[in-house]
């Protein structure tokens, strides 16, 4: 008996390999969003602090500025002072408005973060679910395909046994038509 269903049987089983395969890939670049958004946060003190003593350079390099005139411009001692005051009374403002704003930035990046996971998680879960109902639904089919395949090859052996009767039965009447002929 020739079996019909390998290829079918086959053909479905590459079809569903490609459907789970496809799910992974989704699964994994969900989860690789996931990553990104998760080192980026994790990024932002460490640029916070870069940025930070950036800043703290830049003042000292101012102080260090005053020093020198102070040191080659006799008589600026007080108004060099008032300058100080301000500057680093401004340095200070801009200090604690870039350590705000940094806080700000990180609240607002957690919280897309939370969102983008959930929405992220509930979307993969509603895929999962719809790939194992179409799974279900594929593996149905293929049953059915293949009883379909099995019938046609019962079929097909039952119309070849039939021919092979048939054609030995015209061999037998030629047989005896060229007996009968020869007598």
């Amino acid at each position: 008996m020739v079996d019909y269903t390998t290829p079918v049987t086959t053909a479905f089983e590459m079809q569903r390999a490609t459907i789970e395969q496809s799910q992974k890939a989704l699964e994994q670049s969900v989860a690789f969003q996931q990553n990104i958004n998760e080192a980026v946060i994790d990024s932002l003190d460490t640029q916070e602090s870069a940025q930070r003593r950036g800043v703290e350079l830049s003042k000292t390099a101012f102080h260090s500025y005053l020093d020198a005139i102070e040191t080659t411009v006799p008589g600026v001692a007080g108004t060099l002072e008032e300058i100080r005051t301000a500057v680093d009374e401004q340095y200070d403002f801009l200090l604690e408005n870039h350590a705000e704003a940094f806080d700000n930035v990180e609240s607002e990046l957690l919280e897309g973060a939370e969102a983008y996971d959930e929405m992220a998680d509930d979307y993969v879960a509603a895929v999962s679910e719809q790939v194992e109902m179409l799974v279900e639904a594929h593996e149905e089919l293929e049953s059915q395909s293949v009883e379909v395949a099995e019938q046609f090859g019962d079929q097909l052996e039952e119309v070849q046994e039939q021919v092979e009767e048939i054609q030995a039965q015209v061999e037998e009447v030629q047989a005896q038509a060229a007996d009968a002929v020869e007598a």
